[in-house]
């Protein structure tokens, strides 16, 4: 599955694990190594993160139920607590700095597709 920017077909992440359980939730990217480039982890329902026990910094999009983004987050350092964004209701946590490398901003909305555009 790979995340995009509707509005504009952008490749957010090109490969998304998904954390839906309240056990691959708590476990998030804890004792991980480094997530590799245009990765990312979808974590529903989830309202904020933390990088405790993480040995990397992340970006973090935080979403509403529709997919719209109410807040992005970059470079959150290991051992942080993240910010709170009124109206999220799921989370991505991307590597650090790919929220740079593309058009995120809060608003836009983002989809969830199966393949490759």
């Amino acid at each position: 599955m790979q995340l995009v920017i509707r509005e504009t077909r952008e490749v957010v992440a090109s490969e998304v694990k998904e954390a839906y359980t309240f056990a691959k939730r708590l476990k998030g990217l804890m004792f991980t190594g480094r997530l590799p480039e245009w990765t990312a982890i979808h974590l529903a329902p989830c309202t904020s993160v933390h990088t405790f026990f993480m040995k990397y910094a992340i970006d973090v999009v935080h979403m509403d139920d529709q997919s719209m983004v109410t807040g992005v987050e970059t470079g959150l350092k290991p051992g942080k607590l993240g910010k709170k964004f009124r109206g999220t209701h799921s989370i991505v946590e991307l590597p650090a700095g790919t929220a740079a490398k593309t058009t995120l901003v809060p608003g836009q909305i983002l989809v969830f597709e199966k393949g490759e555009i």
